[in-house]
């Protein structure tokens, strides 16, 4: 039982901290990082990646001959099973520089969000334990301050929902990105391919800013929230409703 105490008693004080100082000190640091040069880059070029992926040589016929021969080939049916209609891609056996690299700008950024992202998620189930078990016994009346109190809990389990969607859009990017850089090794000669892993950068580029932005204000919500009703959070029952029972 005592041990129980003590766990209760350090959730109580590192919730109660986190509330006071930890959440008002990083939503005015998240503030700060959103005037960072590298999340107001005004020529989105700059963020591009160059892809070096060569187009290859095409193969000239030449004579006639040869011409037609080609023509009846692409009617057999191939040994692979691809039909007749179908455009064989380039068999890509390495890369010419040994690995494609990822965008590393983009990279470079998404490691400095991601762990504000953990601990987003990880302060929000601290104060979202520390309120539930702050939650009083069922009894009939005088509910008003329960009611606050649950609305909490379920504001932090929705900041804490959207904050894990922030990584799955994450890994999402790098698995689009991935297809796409697959699909212009095997068709080097699309250029629209090319176009879409530059217009997916971009566009999460523009979301990893809107991430950062959604971060502070998650925590400017919380704080307010929490701090408007910390009487009703800490102490749902009045002592005079508390003395009739």
């Amino acid at each position: 039982m005592n041990s129980l105490l003590k766990v209760d008693n350090e959730l109580n004080l590192k919730a109660e901290n986190l509330v006071a100082s930890f959440f008002p000190n990083k939503l005015l640091e998240l503030d700060h990082f959103l005037k960072d040069p590298i999340l107001n880059i005004c020529e989105l070029k700059e963020i591009h990646s160059e892809i070096n992926l060569t187009v290859p040589d095409p193969i000239l016929l030449s004579n006639l001959h040869d011409g037609l021969e080609a023509q009846n080939a692409k009617k057999r049916k191939m040994e692979d099973g691809t039909s007749e209609d179908k455009v064989a891609g380039t068999k890509v056996f390495i890369m010419p520089s040994g690995m494609m690299k990822s965008n590393t700008k983009l990279v470079d950024l998404i490691e400095k969000v991601k762990p504000e992202i953990r601990t987003l998620i990880e302060k929000c189930n601290t104060v979202k334990m520390w309120v539930q078990l702050l939650i009083p016994r069922i009894e009939d009346g005088n509910n008003f301050g329960v009611s606050i109190q649950e609305e909490t809990v379920a504001e932090l389990r929705t900041v804490e929902g959207e904050a894990a969607s922030y990584l799955d859009q994450i890994s999402g990017y790098y698995i689009t990105r991935a297809k796409l850089v697959s699909k212009i090794a095997k068709y080097p000669h699309v250029e629209d391919y090319r176009r879409t892993v530059t217009e997916i950068d971009e566009k999460k580029y523009i979301s990893l800013k809107v991430i950062v932005s959604e971060l502070r204000n998650q925590y400017v919500t919380l704080y307010d929230m929490i701090l408007k009703n910390i009487d009703k959070i800490k102490k749902p029952r009045s002592s005079n409703a508390e003395a009739l029972y």
